[in-house]
Order: structure tokens, then sequence, then C-alpha cells
């Protein structure tokens, strides 16, 4: 089993622990300061990923985003985010710097210590992402913690595929750990990472650029402590949570209370099924909101299981961008959102599961939510979209006989229709994250793309049309056998209109022309080609009769 027990499925709800002792005493702020402040908070964890982004070995992190960025006070609680980054890493992270915290309370540690894990129960779901935590120190005490997750290119193991048989198989497991003690390299905990990775010098690059970043992040927020004569955020937090978790709750009891249901079904890229049924009670006298997934389908033998972090993660985006977006993201704005699913079901999934590729059940996530919520909100939803990016990662030997393996890149569909407006075109929906440009991923490996174009027509018709998915053709210039790990979904079933709209295209993978029908890595030989035709978006509302020709 797993070195930590998995994250308990009520921590995300579990009350706020008690401001501590030794934060200053109370200080209330008007209304320009406080809203200065806040500017200052978002600058600074904005340029915390800034920082990220620029040293990172990884081209996922470095070109597309795949990262999380947040300021958490001493308690463990997210105050602020960085515009930069996932969903899913996001709000999985502010689930997770508690559960690190539990491991290590913050009275334990010592300046110049720095906390890891990967472990994927108790943070963002897989173990190529991995959590770092760097105290911010102020007159010899933790004051809070700048976090960061961001997907490396490799851990060891399966790589990035769906095809391991437990999470075992999947890579290195790093357990709650201190990556540095006292500002000393902890060096068995080096030596046991950089020993179980196929690139140690990327794997250790991209540590030290979370480090780093978290280290300009400590920096900004003592300048900006400094300024305004505060010595620690836990007031500034206190304010800052205690609004937004006030505007949310208002938001929430705008909403017609009920219970909503809706019922999605995702075809696999092997041609099997899964089911996500969801229940979206409102409770418009509290501000309330309880999704539970209740009759969902039970864990996969593939590595698409979702852990209940993520699940909580891609659910409370989804009602918080229906509710009110503009609401600052943290702690007290994801408290009055309650996620409930069965325990060791494809989204809570349990130790051993396998979960590497568990982004495409946990993108699909807000389909079903969002069929739920067009019973209420009717003219805020959209279609369902192409849902998870198609994720792919290649390995082999070049011409010099060299070994490689690219990081993962990936493809977005079309998204689904809204009620004024088409579906957006080859966008990642619900995650943030950008394609790696064609140039970066033909730079770190003899990979050579031959078609890259819209797919016209992919879009599902309506009154507003689905956004359109794209076609892309690659092949490997390499002289001997290689491998491809590739992640498609929604192969048989196209994305749902709403409203009366038409489905989006259904997508197509294929080899030398041929479907491939598989969720396990394929060993492909020099000049074979492989094809993607992402899906197209769902349509919004009964499309126009064609108008009648007119008598001669």
């Amino acid at each position: 089993m797993s070195p930590e027990s998995p994250v308990n499925p009520e921590s995300a709800q579990s009350p706020e622990p008690a401001a501590s002792a030794e934060s200053a005493e109370s200080r209330t702020f008007d209304a320009i300061e406080l809203e200065v402040l806040w500017g200052s908070l978002v600058a600074t964890v904005n340029e915390q990923a800034k920082a990220l982004q620029r040293s990172a070995f990884s081209p996922i992190v470095r070109e597309a985003g795949d990262l999380a960025n947040a300021l958490f006070d001493r308690r463990g609680r997210m105050v602020a985010q960085a515009v930069t980054g996932t969903p899913g890493h996001i709000n999985s992270l502010a689930i997770a710097c508690r559960n690190i915290l539990d491991r290590h309370p913050v009275d334990s540690l010592a300046p110049g210590d720095v906390l890891i894990t990967n472990d994927p129960y108790r943070t963002a779901g897989q173990l190529l992402d991995v959590t770092v935590l760097v105290p911010v120190w102020r007159g010899g005490r933790a004051i809070g913690f700048f976090g960061s997750t961001i997907h490396h290119t490799d851990v060891g193991g399966y790589g990035i595929g769906a095809g391991a048989r437990d999470v075992f198989e999947e890579g290195l497991w790093i357990p709650i750990s201190k990556l540095m003690t006292a500002g000393g390299r902890n060096d068995p905990v080096w030596d046991f990472i950089l020993a179980n990775v196929r690139q140690p010098t990327h794997m250790a690059g991209d540590l030290h650029a979370q480090m780093a970043s978290g280290e300009v992040g400590a920096g900004r927020l003592r300048a900006l402590l400094d300024a305004y004569d505060l010595p620690d955020i836990e007031n500034l937090a206190d304010e800052v949570i205690r609004r937004s978790e006030d505007a949310t709750r208002r938001a929430i009891r705008e909403l017609p209370g009920g219970v909503y249901r809706a019922s999605s079904v995702l075809d696999l890229a092997d041609g099997s099924e899964i089911t996500i049924e969801v229940a979206v009670t409102v409770d418009s006298d509290k501000g309330e909101i309880l999704v539970d997934y209740a009759g969902s389908s039970g864990a996969s033998p593939w590595g698409i299981n979702v852990v209940k972090n993520y699940t909580h993660a891609y659910t409370t985006f989804t009602l918080r961008s229906l509710l009110n977006p503009e609401i600052p993201n943290n702690a007290g704005s994801l408290a009055p959102i309650l996620v409930e699913a069965p325990e060791g079901s494809i989204v809570n999934a349990v130790p051993p599961s396998p979960c590497t590729a568990r982004h495409v059940v946990g993108m699909f996530l807000p389909m079903p939510l969002l069929q739920a919520m067009s019973q209420a909100l009717p003219d805020a939803v959209m279609a369902e979209g192409s849902a998870a990016v198609w994720t792919m990662q290649v390995s082999g030997h070049d011409a010099e006989g060299k070994p490689f393996i690219t990081a993962m890149f990936t493809y977005a569909g079309g998204v689904g229709a809204r009620a004024t407006k088409a579906g957006l075109s080859t966008t990642s929906y619900p995650t943030g994250v950008s394609a790696v440009p064609l140039e970066v991923v033909e730079a770190s490996a003899p990979i050579r793309f031959l078609r890259k174009e819209l797919r016209r027509g992919s879009g599902g018709k309506g009154a507003q049309e689905g956004g359109m998915g794209q076609t892309i053709e690659f092949t490997v210039d390499s002289p001997s056998p290689w491998v491809l790990n590739a992640v498609t979904s929604r192969l048989a079933r196209g994305p749902r209109g709403v409203f009366g709209g038409g489905a989006g295209a259904t997508g197509r993978f294929l080899v030398n022309g041929e479907p491939v029908r598989t969720q396990a890595r394929i060993t492909l030989q020099p000049g074979d080609v492989v094809r993607l035709e992402l899906p197209g978006g769902g349509g919004y509302g009964e499309a126009e009769p064609p108008a009648a020709a007119a008598l001669v």
C-alpha cells in the first residue's frame, strides 16, 4: 500500500483551523487599502508563476502553462492563486497544502526547510505532478507558504499513459518529505528521486525552478508586509477569505433551490465506456451546493481513475464559473461547494488504482455538471465539448542511437456552443493548458509534423454551432522502432448538444490510416504516420430551418 494513507474524503470540507495564538492582534482594512493589498497579492503569485515558467525545464510547463502557484496562510488556507495554470492543479493544490502540513505542522519547520510530495491521493492525482511548498519566514516565524504543482517530464515507471496496472507501475512515489533541511539539500531524498527518473538533470532543474519561484514570492511578500507595517498575512487572509465566501454564498442564494440531475457516458480509447452520474443540490437558504456522484462507474483497470482532490477541483471550477467568476478563487469561495463521491469509484480513487491519465475522466466531469445546471441556468451553460485534451508522449532512439523521451504534448478539440456565441475551436476546456508549439516539440525529439489544421464541419449544428476540432499528423524520424503513449477519448460518442443542438463529430485515432483502439502504449515502426482527428463541440439550440425558395 501507499507510504501515506489516502486523503480523508471530507478533508476539502473540514472546518477551518483556529487562528494561531501567535498571530498579530486583529486589524481591519478599509475598502481602498484592501483593494490595493489584494492587487499586490495577486501580482505576487503571478510573479511567482512567471518565474517558474521562465526557469522550468519541462516544455509543458514552460510553453503550455501546465502548473499551479498559490499563496497559503499559516493555517494552510489558499489565499490567492496565479492566473496562469489549470483548475485541476490549482484547486487540488488548495487541498494538498493542508495534507502536507498535517504531516509537517508549521511550528515544526525551521528556516530553509522545503517540503515536497507527489502522493497522488493527497495532491493532484498523478505521480507526474510534483508539489513543492516553500515557507515564508519573517521575524523567525513561518507566516505562510508559496506552493507550486507542476507536471514533470518523467518520474520513471510507465510514462504518460493509461496502460499501467497499478500506481506503483506508474513511477516513483515521493512521500511527504523535506526536500531541503535548514537551507541544505536533504541528500537521501534527492538521491532517491534522481536515481529513479530517466532524465535526472531535467528533474533536478524543475525542482530548483519550483523552489526558486517560491523564494521569489516570499521576497515580494515580505516587501509588501514591510510597506504596510504588517507582521504577517493572518488578518488580511481572514478578510479576503471571509469576503470571498460571503460573495459566493450570495451568488448561490440567487439560484432556484432544488436537486438537478444528469448522466453522461464517456467512451474510451479501447471501446469501453464509463458513466458519470451527478446530483447537484442547491440550498438557497444556506447558500451552499452539494454535488453527489453516487451511481458513477466503479474503478477502472486502466490509469484513468480520478482521486477525490481532482474531482473536487473540476467540480468547483465548473460551478464557480457559472456563479460569479469574478470572485477570487481561494479557500473562502471554495467552501460553500461540497463534493461527495463513492470511495473506490472512478471519481474517488484509492490506492493502488492507477491514475496517470486521470485527466480523461476529470476533464469530462464538467459535461454532466453543465447538463444538470442547464435546468437552473439555461442561458449560462454551454453544450458538451471534447473535454479532455489528447495527450501524446514519444520515446525511442534517434539516428545516432541516443535514447530520447518527449515531455507530454497535448491537443484540444472543440468547445461546446453557448446561448449567444458559437463554441471556441481547438481550445482546451475545462483545463487552461495551452498547446506546446510544434517547433518546440520537434526541437526536443526527432518528431516531424506533417499536418495541423482545423477540422471543418466537426462542430455540432444548432442556433449556435459547436467549436471545431483539429487534425494533426506526425511521424518520427528514427531508424528503429519507437513507442507512442497516446491518450484519446470520444471516438464513438460525439459531444452532446443542448436544447436541441446537434452533437459534435467523434474523434479518430489512426496509424497509417488504420483505427487504433487501445489505452496501452504502442510500438511503431520507422515511417509510420500517426493521425489525430479531434472531436468538435456540441451545438446550442435548434438550428433555424433553411429559408424557403422564392416563387418565380
